[in-house]
């Protein structure tokens, strides 16, 4: 005889209702007698396996079977989700488990979708449940359009639209296709700021991140509204007042209004100002560990001057973390301001404490998908098992950023449990991509189209070493590099480098077709980190030069003559470099400085090469950068042997003067061909300016640029008034493949048979 015990659901909740009303009416209708079950069958199984319905039941074969344990099996079968129907059926002392399975989800397809990458979305619509081999349910279908349309909502398209097509499939699975209408996007039309009275509205809207329609919001996209970036913006405005004494400023409201088109966005910012107020004085309170003069001197707010928020926030942060170098890592810091409105005047007090110290117990690192935990620590400072060091783990997290290998790097404190003395340390690092490719052309008569280019990779494997390959194309000077760097060739952090290279050249309009230069050779040398930013260099190298041809330049023929037509050299080299830019790519402030000098006193090439190059940024304020380059090199046969001519240093076109050609200045053979000289000078000057309409990117600027130098041979005078100068414009974008300059030049100083380059550009230089 059978017993059918069975639900059919619309939604999981309503099955577990159906459920427990099946369960209380069983007793009345077909309650079976308890029983010991000899077996368990199931029914309907389409791609489910077997084992997950046995595992959700709560009875196995030998246990005694009742009502109960029934209705408890419906209940754990529903749970899984898989089921649109259940039913349990006894015959005899087997019970059979019959099951409707819920359709599965074949794939997901999108019709219509410009805005979005595929794989966005369907990472966006897994977590709404919506995914291949997931469970189909139209309540989730409903979910997934609502969370197609948010996703076009933060791209102001108001107005796009979503249909679902479910398709039918075999085995009981379906086919979702979304198909979008994404239409316009809605614009910024306006932005008003009303109760403004200390500052002009258009000071204030200059300000904000989002602008209205511009000529170049195509590719900055600040005319897209945003509720995310309006709250920033309206935090810019408070920061903007508060630092100018408006101590009380307050934004009141914001409306923000789209039109029935859904095309136009108005906002409207009320504010109110209040009144401006200096400070009187700062008064220090709470356990300053009987060091009060020495935080006093952190102190950045000055009395008689406007109340400055961000001086506050600054000096807390200070005290903050001068309490973490003695070991208080959960030091707490409050200011409070006491205001006299009647006068327009405040004093501030700072109240300290320090709370107990602690020590490291963990340093975890989260977060590195590629790079390796030990690249991690080993830049670390701050040691297990030891006294907490504020200022050993902020220089541990700049020097982690400064490894280039991370778009983000934070260091978190936890809280031991049980251990009030002791936290863990987790730093947090994002990967970036670590690859460069760098590609540079330019034109003029006598080379046509010069290209060359480099593939570079910082972080081999996660490894943290650097392995490039760099290829030039020139029609006169073609070469090949291998260069492999070590970071951490010893413990210490000595690092070595290797470099193999092999160059084929000859001198810039060479009449002799048949002339070239080969020089293939190798290199080793070492870095010894004497400071956190200071590196001294040294190595040795042995290059073997020949010069083939017959048609020589006349300055090339003579060294044949005199020393063959081979030279072997062993060079050694010593160098020393400091970098303190805040940016690598796009520095704002800091300065950078290298000394590097190659002696060969062996061989048959003996000279003495050195080079000395210095950069200096300066911040115009929050938007401008000035930009300074000086090299000079020099170079100087010894052992009673002339310079090298294939020694020579080279000027003109980029890196050097802009705006002539490349290599080009200096002396020229009888030949015609440019030779350089032994001695350069380059002098170079950039300010940087945002592009109109991008706001505060500082990854694309245009900027003006002036450039001096020149080279001198050997038996010239080196004068200021053979410089040759030039001046242009430029623009700089920090491309997905590296920095891009783009550089049109004017030389403004200059002689007769100079050549002139007007138009370069290059990808992965700073000057």
């Amino acid at each position: 005889m059978l017993f059918p015990f069975s639900v059919s659901p619309l939604r999981p909740v309503a099955a577990c209702v159906a459920v427990a009303a099946a369960a209380c009416a069983l007793p009345a209708a077909h309650a079976a007698e308890p029983f010991v079950l000899k077996d368990i069958r199931i029914e309907g199984l389409q791609r489910t396996d077997p084992g997950t319905v046995f595992a959700a039941l709560p009875f196995r074969i030998g246990d005694t079977y009742s009502d109960e344990k029934g209705a408890a099996a419906l209940r754990a079968l529903f749970a899984t989700g898989l089921f649109r129907d259940v039913r349990l059926e006894v015959d005899g002392d087997v019970v059979v488990v019959v099951v409707d399975e819920r359709s599965i989800i074949a794939d997901v397809n999108f019709v219509g979708l410009k805005e979005f990458d595929k794989d966005t979305l369907l990472k966006s619509l897994k977590s709404a449940g919506i995914g291949e081999g997931l469970p189909f349910d139209r309540a989730t279908v409903d979910r997934a359009e609502q969370e197609i349309k948010r996703q076009y909502l933060s791209r102001s398209l108001y107005g796009a639209e979503v249909v679902t097509t479910i398709t039918p499939q075999e085995r009981n699975r379906v086919n979702v296709t979304f198909t979008i209408v994404e239409g316009d996007t809605a614009r910024i039309k306006d932005i008003r700021i009303v109760g403004a009275k200390a500052f002009s509205e258009g000071t204030l809207l200059g300000l904000l991140e989002q602008t209205t329609g511009g000529w170049l919001t195509w590719y900055t996209k600040t005319d897209r509204y945003s509720r995310a970036k309006l709250n920033a913006d309206l935090e810019t405005l408070r920061a903007y007042y508060t630092n100018r004494g408006y101590l009380e400023f307050n934004v009141e409201s914001t409306q923000v209004t789209i039109s029935p088109d859904k095309q136009d966005i108005s906002i409207t910012i009320n504010v109110r100002e209040g009144q401006p107020y200096t400070v009187t004085g700062v008064r220090l309170e709470g356990d300053l560990l009987g060091k009060e003069d020495e935080f006093r001197a952190l102190v950045k707010v000055k009395p008689g001057e406007p109340y400055r928020s961000e001086d506050v926030a600054e000096t807390v942060r200070q005290f903050t973390e001068r309490f973490g170098f003695y070991g208080y890592a959960f030091a707490r810091v409050e200011s409070r301001p006491e205001i006299d409105r009647a006068n327009g005047q405040v004093a501030l007090v700072l109240t300290a404490d320090p709370q107990r110290r602690v020590y490291v117990r963990r340093i975890n690192v989260a977060g590195n998908t590629r790079t390796r935990d030990e690249v991690v620590r080993r830049e670390f400072r701050q040691f297990e098992s030891s006294w907490y060091d504020g200022q050993r783990i902020k220089l541990s997290r700049d020097r982690v950023d400064r490894l280039g290998y991370f778009s983000n790097v934070a260091v978190d404190t936890d809280e031991v449990p049980g251990a009030l003395d002791q936290v863990d340390l987790t730093v947090n690092v994002t990967e970036k991509p670590t690859g460069n490719l760098m590609l540079g052309a330019g034109f003029s008569s006598a080379e046509k189209l010069t290209l060359s280019g480099s593939i570079r990779q910082e972080n081999v494997f996660g490894s943290g070493n650097y392995l490039g390959v760099e290829v030039n194309t020139s029609r006169y000077n073609r070469q090949l590099v291998l260069s492999t760097v070590d970071p951490y060739f010893t413990i210490d952090g000595i690092s070595r480098a290797i470099d193999l290279y092999y160059r084929t050249s000859r001198p810039i309009n060479s009449q002799g077709e048949d002339y070239q230069l080969i020089t293939p050779g190798a290199a080793i040398r070492f870095g010894v980190p004497f400071s956190e930013y200071d590196t001294v260099f040294f190595g040795i190298g042995a290059e073997r030069t020949e010069i083939r041809g017959s048609a020589l330049p006349v300055a090339y023929a003579k060294y044949r003559e005199s020393f063959g037509d081979t030279a072997v050299s062993v060079p050694l080299t010593l160098g020393w470099a400091r970098d303190q830019r805040d940016s690598a790519l796009v520095p704002t402030r800091g300065r950078y400085q290298r000394v590097n000098a190659e002696f060969s006193g062996a061989g048959d090439a003996r000279y003495l090469r050195t080079n000395f190059q210095i950069q200096q940024y300066i911040a115009l304020g929050p938007r401008f950068t000035l930009g300074l380059n000086g090299e000079l090199g020099y170079g100087k046969g010894i052992g009673g042997r002339p310079y090298p001519v294939f020694k020579n240093f080279y000027g003109g076109g980029l890196g050097s003067v802009r705006g002539f050609d490349q290599g080009s200045l200096g002396r020229v053979d009888p030949t015609g061909a440019y030779l350089g000289g032994n001695r350069k000078l380059n002098l170079n000057a950039e300010l940087y300016v945002p592009v109109p309409g991008s706001g505060n990117d500082k990854t694309l600027r245009i900027f003006g640029f002036m450039d001096a130098g020149n080279v001198w041979a050997e038996d010239e005078k080196m004068t200021l008034s053979d410089l040759r100068a030039s001046a242009g414009l430029g623009l700089s974008w920090l491309s997905p493949v590296g920095p891009l300059k783009l550089s049109v030049g004017t030389p403004v100083r200059k002689q007769s048979a100079d050549r002139i380059q007007r138009f370069q550009f290059q990808i992965g230089t700073a000057f």
